[in-house]
């Protein structure tokens, strides 16, 4: 009898055991898979580094980015954002994606003329004359034709942000036409056609990194600067200046580009993720940028920091006629197949 009150107890024992392994295994078996807890250390991390400000088009649209990226991904990979060079400045960016430090920037198109001289192309004054023209050449063919000639750098071009049109801002003298930047010292980025556009008026260039851009004004080591409105606007320049002229002379565009090396590592699925987020992201940027500029000019015509000056149609003309030789110059340095393209698709 005892054996057998043994015996019972142990088969009871082994059957509440197993119907508990089947209830586990049952329950683990119905539950989706949580990318947050299954892969805190599988995560992928892409850190992105910028020079501007967080409340600009480029700024706000590498935010969207981000989010888009984390839903599109569902939490397999986090984009962190890292604005107004808090990780590297604008002359130290493209060198720390090419070691890999970094595996996102989106450098301005000036800077890559380091890299590609024939990018100079997109620092000629009045190429580009509304925002119509500038999604076409940001989103059309030749987008992607640009794009291509970062893949021998170690890096892959994703997109074209734009930020908008540059203006130019001065301290004492007022500009209206371009005689008038004779002997004045303006910083401009570091791009060879931008150094020849201020040269053949007159005027001294000089390169700074952008966040040094304020300070220099603050303490007259310059007498002014060409940028969009957005920057004149989130950076405080109208603080340190006092004039500004309506040029619209030059855009101010970026190239959103990744470690190539860190791309590859993608697998293909999180790779076309990534993709999609960045054309929405960008069909964004268009239309953002435009509508944050006219804000931004609105906000300082209301302030009354700033004297701005509208040119009329017959001093736009001369200052487009003023740098043509710009034109004649480019064909003499790069092949002008890329700007006949550039001007075919928008006319």
């Amino acid at each position: 009898m005892k054996s057998f009150l043994i015996t019972a107890v142990s088969i009871i024992a082994v059957l509440v055991i197993y119907m508990g392994v089947r209830h586990d295994v049952g329950q683990k078996a119905s539950l989706p898979p949580d990318f947050e807890q299954e892969g805190l250390n599988e995560q992928i991390v892409i850190n992105f580094s910028h020079v501007v400000a967080e409340n600009t088009p480029k700024g706000l649209t590498a935010d969207k980015f981000a989010t888009l990226v984390e839903k599109k991904t569902n939490g397999a990979i986090q984009v962190e954002v890292y604005p107004n060079s808090t990780l590297y400045s604008d002359g130290e960016e493209l060198q720390a994606l090419q070691n890999g430090d970094i595996e996102m920037i989106a450098p301005s198109f000036s800077k890559v003329t380091d890299w590609i001289p024939e990018w100079q192309v997109l620092d000629l004054p009045y190429l580009l004359k509304n925002y119509k023209d500038i999604e076409e050449i940001f989103t059309g063919p030749i987008k992607g034709e640009l794009l291509g000639m970062l893949d021998e750098y170690g890096v892959k071009g994703l997109a074209f942000w734009n930020n908008g049109f540059k203006q130019i801002t001065t301290a004492h003298s007022p500009v209206k036409l371009p005689d008038n930047l004779e002997g004045l010292t303006l910083r401009t980025m570091p791009s060879n056609m931008l150094k020849r556009q201020l040269n053949l008026v007159g005027a001294e260039n000089r390169s700074a990194s952008f966040d040094q851009v304020y300070s220099l004004l603050e303490r007259e080591k310059l007498d002014g600067q060409e940028n969009t409105i957005s920057n004149i606007d989130s950076k405080g320049f109208y603080q340190v200046q006092d004039h500004m002229i309506l040029s619209n002379h030059g855009i101010l565009g970026y190239a959103v580009m990744i470690n190539n090396e860190f791309w590859n590592s993608l697998p293909k699925n999180l790779q076309q993720a990534v993709i999609e987020a960045m054309d929405e992201a960008t069909a964004w940027n268009l239309t953002q940028s435009e509508q944050m500029n006219r804000e931004s000019l609105a906000k300082l015509e209301a302030s009354a920091e700033l004297e701005i000056y509208h040119l009329s149609g017959e001093e736009l003309r001369q200052w487009q006629q003023t740098f043509l030789p710009l034109y004649d110059y480019y064909k003499t340095q790069f092949d002008e197949k890329l700007l006949k393209k550039i001007q075919e698709s928008i006319d």
